[in-house]
């Protein structure tokens, strides 16, 4: 049995942050029901093409879910969501600011006749304060939360190539769903959960924040390098990157000694501490690259790692697919799209048994089926569809 089978979960959702927080719940054995619009459906959908035809996107979070198309706005939608929160444990929904109490899913509307119904907000900025109705993307939310004023080169600030508050919001979700579930266990009640992007991400930051405390200088730029640790980041070797880090001084005099053969490094008072280290590293990078430079990448990672000092490869996508730990770990299953089946992960940290790796379903692929669960024959079926509503 699955943690979280017998646990059903109605999600509005759409891009990122929802999906991804629901596919984290399905993975563990919920049933999520996911609504679509009719026709459109997650517009992530059409993000690209990537995978077969699919989204990338959509096929990376969206597996194990049931899709029901239902036009929200039509008035023969209300009975249908009203039955499906009825069977449901956890409402989730990322709709644009003020659309779910629209339709009547606010938690103070739905707790009277739910009192152990646990409901999810995820929205840029929150349920309430100035900012309530801004519109939210991710890269904006990047931007707001100080994550661009850390990120990139000097000259250039850089978002991440991920997107990154979406998924933050989507972890909070899914962590806040769980511990809401486990707190329901105990007192039978269900709660509200406000998620932002913003909040997720100024949590993230805290690192950052915490250096630039009380008006001093924020971290510098640093590009693939870190902004306060000296060296920790890419150096050149001859025929390619290694990518490295040094956390202390045991650290250091290692390096010197039995990466570099300069051992007498590690007494120079320009490197005598990782500040100042930081501080001249201008003067530290034209050493280790000189170093470097008559080693291939392949020499200088088995000096590294002789030396017991961190380093790792610089991969690029096609060497992520076939990353050899990966596979050694057998984190690798096979997952159904409408294109035909593809690669999945298995969730990270998952040990024991299967997780559920279920397809990823083409639009409105279960809409008749959950209908005919809430009570709906044939016939309403076929004329929810002639009409629009599903």
């Amino acid at each position: 049995m699955l943690p979280l089978e017998g646990i059903t979960v109605v999600s509005l959702e759409h891009a990122v942050a929802a999906p991804f927080a629901t596919r984290q719940l399905a993975d563990q054995g919920a049933r999520v029901i996911k609504v679509e619009r009719p026709g459109v459906g997650d517009f992530a959908r059409g993000y690209d093409t990537r995978v077969r035809g699919e989204a990338s996107h959509f096929v990376w979070i969206n597996r194990s879910k049931e899709s029901l198309t239902l036009d929200l706005k039509h008035a023969s939608a209300a009975p249908v969501l009203r039955g499906l929160v009825a069977r449901a444990d956890v409402v989730v929904q990322n709709l644009a600011p003020g659309a779910a109490a629209r339709l009547g899913l606010s938690y103070d509307a739905l707790k009277v006749d739910h009192p152990g119904l646990i409901v999810c907000n995820i929205s840029g900025y929150g349920a309430d304060g100035p900012d309530r109705d801004r519109k939210a993307y991710d890269l904006l939310i990047q931007s707001e939360a100080g994550f661009l004023s850390v990120t990139g080169t000097e000259g250039q600030p850089s978002k991440a190539g991920i997107s990154i508050a979406d998924i933050a919001a989507g972890m909070y979700a899914y962590t806040n769903i769980l511990t809401a579930l486990i707190q329901r266990g105990r007192t039978g009640a269900g709660r509200e959960i406000d998620v932002s992007m913003l909040e997720a991400m100024a949590e993230w930051m805290g690192y950052p924040m915490y250096y630039a405390f009380d008006g001093a200088a924020p971290p510098a730029r640093a590009g693939a390098s870190h902004a306060t640790i000296y060296p920790y980041g890419p150096f050149d070797a001859a025929d390619g990157t290694v990518m490295l880090g040094l956390q202390n001084e045991r650290e250091w005099a290692a390096f010197c000694s039995q990466v570099l053969n300069a051992p007498g490094l590690a007494a120079d008072p320009r490197f005598a501490s990782n500040g100042k280290r930081a501080e001249n590293k201008v003067a530290l990078a034209a050493i280790i690259t000189k170093g470097f430079a008559a080693l291939t990448v392949a020499q200088a990672t088995a000096r590294l790692d002789a030396a017991g000092i961190a380093n790792a490869r610089m991969n690029d996508m096609a060497g992520l697919w076939a990353h050899p730990q990966l596979a050694a770990r057998q984190r690798w299953r096979q997952v159904q799209t409408p294109a035909g089946a593809v690669p999945a992960l298995i969730p990270a940290g998952w040990g024991e048994g299967e997780p559920r790796m279920g397809p990823v379903p083409a639009l409105g692929a279960q809409s008749a089926a959950i209908l005919q669960e809430l009570g709906y024959d044939p016939a309403a079926i076929a004329g929810f569809a002639a009409d629009g509503v599903i």
